[in-house]
């Protein structure tokens, strides 16, 4: 069996990272949105276990990166789904054009 390098690793990451930038840039949808940033922070964990498994096996600096980046993903993601539900409660709507609506 082969085993999977670091070259094949941060390729995977690096079309993770650009799938969440391609769909946070063309989605209008709050929920895509989101979906794309938490696909953009995957990648970087993904980035940081695997420089932490090649280049320096003994030491954990990688994983509690990752940890601390997963535990501010999973913050973030409550803050805007609590923000996009409470936006739909009043606009009926999560589409982003609409938000000319939400002047003060």
């Amino acid at each position: 069996m082969r085993e999977i390098g670091i070259e094949q690793l941060l390729v995977v990451s690096t079309i993770l990272f650009f799938i969440g930038i391609y769909g946070f840039i063309t989605r209008r949808n709050m929920v895509t949105m989101l979906m794309s940033i938490e696909l953009i922070l995957n990648s970087v964990c993904l980035n940081f276990i695997s420089f932490n498994k090649f280049l320096h096996p003994d030491k954990l600096d990688g994983i509690f990166f990752t940890l601390f980046v997963i535990t501010i993903a999973a913050a973030e993601a409550a803050v805007a789904i609590a923000i996009i539900i409470n936006l739909y409660r009043s606009f009926k709507s999560i589409d982003i054009e609409q938000a000319d609506e939400l002047k003060y």
